[in-house]
Formats: C-alpha cells, structure tokens, sequence
C-alpha cells in the first residue's frame, strides 16, 4: 500500500467501519457512487463508474445524443475512481459505522476527467501553485428550513418551532428565532464536529426559517469537500426533526433567496503573507487586479454560480441578493463586498454564487476570475458608494439561456477550464432547462386559463 492509502486503511480500522460510500460529485452537485463492505472497498482500492453519470441532468435525464457520444467514448466506457485519503467523512446517522470517502476520476490513461467538477476546481489551483499563490477562502452557506412537503406544487410552509409557532414576519440576526430549532441544531454541530467540518457561526438570516452557517477559512478544495458533505448533513439533521432543509436559491416567492457567499485571498507561499495588502495596510495592485478578473469574467461564468432557473429568481433588486458585478467597501449591495478587515484579513466576498451552486465549481469559478484578473492586469472599476442596486453598467444576465450562450461563447473560459468542460456543462444546464420549459407553473393556470 501506498502512504495515502495506508493513512485511509489505518482511519477506516480506528473508527471500525464496516461499509462505505464511495461518492463522486456530477456537475449538480449530487453524489453519484457505489455502496461497499469495509474490506471490498480496501481490497479494490476504489471504483470504476460510468463517465456518463458527468453528464446526467439533475433530472435524471442525459444530454442529446450529438454531444453525448461527440464528448464521451461510444462504448460507454468506465472512468477510474480513486480515493482521496484526506477527504473521508463518518456518517453519524448511520446504523452501522460507516463513511464516506470522496474519490478522484482519472480515464484509463490516468488522466483527470475533465467534465469532474472536483478535477475542475484541482485545475484552477494548480494555476495558482504555478506562480507561486495559494487561496483562502471561507464559504458561508444560506438555507431554508421548511415543513416537510410531499406535493411540489404546493408553495413550501415555515415549519413549527420548539414554541408550536411557525415564523412571521423577518427575525433577522434573531437569537430566540434560531433557538427554535435548537435540538435540530444541536446535531447539525454534533455531527459536524464527528466529521471534522470546520463550521464557525449559526445566523439566523432574513427569511422564516432562513439560516446561515459560516465556515472558518482555509484551503479551497478541503472546503468544497466540507460543504459538498454539510449538505447532506443538514438535510439527514432535518428530516430526523420532521422538517425539511432546502439550498434552492429561491424556495419561497417573496422572501430573500439563499446564497453561498465565498470570502477569498491569497497568500504567498514563499512568504505566508497575503498578497492582498501593501505594507502600509491598503489595497495592492494584485488585490484590484483580482477585482478586475472578477468583473469581467463573472459574466462568463455565471451558470456556475447560478446553475438553474430557480437561480435567477434570487437576483432580484433589495432582496439582499446583487443584480450587478459592482464592487464596494463594506457595501451589502453590490456583487463584491470588500469588508472591513486587518491588512492580514484583506479580502473580497463574492455574493453572487447561490446556495444550489456546486461548491467545486463556484469555488473554481470564482477564482479563475480572479486569478485572470492578477495575470491580465485587468483595473476594476470605481467602487461604489452607497445603494448600486440602479447602477446598470456592470448587470449580469438576465436568465439562464443568456448567462449559458455567454458561457459558451468566451473563449478564455474555454481555454482554463477546457473546451470538454465548457461543452458538457452548458449541455447539461440546457437539457435541464429544456424539462423545466415543458412544466406548466401554477402562475400560468393562475391568470391565463380563463383571460386570454
């Protein structure tokens, strides 16, 4: 056995594991894999899965055959998955002991699969390992909480706290509003301390039942592993409370969405010190450079951190969501906040990627444009002062059709995160928005049935 490997075998016998699952993310987000006894899974050292599970709709559909059999090999061959012994996670509401172990996808070659969204996020830091940077990034992650609901054209309800009551009106950064749900959150961080997830902050956010859950910074890819497994942590806390936990950018018409915010900088490994702030505390020249990248290329890479319909729900004017790629100090209503900080803790939030965005990517997405931004030398422009929810210069699209042909006509995104990628992920996105054009909404049947 290799080292990795041997660190994995001696973890998984410590903890006495009997079963794993073994899970790779498609570009949704969803685990796909397979489920095994303890010893199987040590004797094979892995997986094999079907590439095409990259290329599955969040449906359960697949893209038109043309870019199906154009991206993939006819034969419908397997990709290699191999565990990552640093990203094994306990499962505590399980019966038996179990874990789940993330696994990296190579072809038989031992290539990276490029449609993997975790080998995307592995790509974009490598540039940054290349010269010589390292990101830090610290994700803070919205969601609902609702009563459960098995009619989905039912509007979701705010589900019934310690007090009997549901929620209403906003209870923004309300105390007494979040210890409604104490004992649900009591095992959120119980559980979340038996899998090593750095959480840092509960919030109560604007919504009935809308939280936020902060996680401290560090390394970029440790941290989209961690949220990829908060995720279903939280939905298993809910469903053992009789709720439900949702991270759709927009659940419930009316009220805030739910985002991912991602706080990011960078550091010179050399030194240990951040790249972000001169000597004398200010921004420096690579810190708006990092802007720059941010403001061009944001646009071209939106499905990435807006993935679905429901996602451009969210960017609507004073709903406490940006429409526009503006950028600020201390300022909640433009695209990229600049906080207050210590020339050490210099930084820039991205508050345009939602909830429902796969962590890998909006993670990659975020940076690369970033990362353009410091090589390209590309200036920002003037931050705003005050409200920039009118300012129209900056806007982003409008719906997924135009944020997907945006995407797939930019040929820089094409060249970083290579053209397979590009393809299969807009493919992906437009088979999905195909299924969702074919459901007629409530809101048709509602004012057109009996007028027109």
């Amino acid at each position: 056995m290799n080292a990795p490997f041997d660190q994995l075998f001696t973890w998984l016998k410590d903890h006495k594991i009997t079963e794993v699952e073994c899970v790779v993310s498609d570009l949704t987000g969803i685990a796909r894999g397979k489920i095994a006894p303890t010893n199987k899974f040590l004797h094979e050292r892995g997986m094999r899965l079907p590439e095409s599970v990259l290329l599955q709709t969040v449906t359960g559909d697949f893209v038109d055959d043309d870019v199906y059999y154009d991206l993939l090999d006819p034969a419908d061959i397997d990709m290699v998955c191999k565990p990552v012994a640093d990203a094994v996670y306990v499962i505590p509401w399980a019966i038996e002991p179990t874990a789940i172990v993330i696994h990296d996808t190579f072809d038989k070659f031992g290539n990276p699969i490029e449609l993997s969204p975790r080998n995307v996020l592995k790509k974009v830091l490598q540039l940054y390992t290349d010269k010589g940077w390292k990101p830090i990034v610290a994700p803070e992650m919205e969601f609902y909480l609702t009563q459960r609901c098995e009619d989905p054209d039912l509007p979701l309800k705010a589900p019934l706290g310690r007090s009997g009551r549901a929620e209403s009106g906003r209870q923004s950064f309300s105390i007494d509003a979040a210890n409604e749900f104490d004992p649900l959150f009591e095992d959120v961080y119980d559980w979340c301390e038996l899998q090593g997830l750095d959480l840092d902050t509960l919030i109560h956010e604007d919504g009935p039942a809308q939280m936020e859950i902060n996680f401290r910074h560090g390394d970029a890819l440790d941290l989209a592993d961690q949220i990829t497994v908060f995720k279903r942590t939280m939905r298993e806390a809910a469903l053992k409370h009789n709720v439900a936990a949702t991270f759709m950018a927009k659940p419930i018409g009316d009220e805030p969405g739910s985002a991912m915010h991602i706080h990011q900088s960078v550091v010179d490994i050399a030194t240990g010190k951040p790249v972000f702030a001169n000597e004398d505390g200010q921004m420096s020249e690579l810190f708006l450079h990092y802007i720059g990248g941010l403001q061009k290329y944001i646009p071209k890479v939106l499905p990435m951190f807006a993935p679905n319909v429901n996602s451009f729900r969210r960017f609507l004017p004073d709903t406490s969501a940006p429409v526009n790629v503006e950028w600020g100090e201390e300022n909640r209503t433009v695209g990229l906040r600049v906080p207050t900080s210590s020339p050490e803790a210099m930084r820039v939030e991205n508050r345009l990627p939602g909830a429902d965005a796969n962590p890998y990517l909006a993670i990659a997405a975020s940076l690369l444009c970033g990362y353009i931004g410091m090589v390209e030398g590309i200036e920002p422009s003037a931050g705003v002062q005050g409200r920039a929810y009118e300012r129209r210069n900056l806007r982003l699209p409008i719906t997924i059709e135009e944020a997907l042909t945006q995407m797939e006509e930019c040929e820089t995104v094409a060249q970083y995160l290579g053209d397979k990628f590009v393809r299969g992920y807009v493919a992906v996105k437009r088979a999905e928005h195909e299924n969702f054009k074919r459901v007629i909404s409530s809101w048709e049947r509602e004012f057109l049935m009996l007028s027109v």
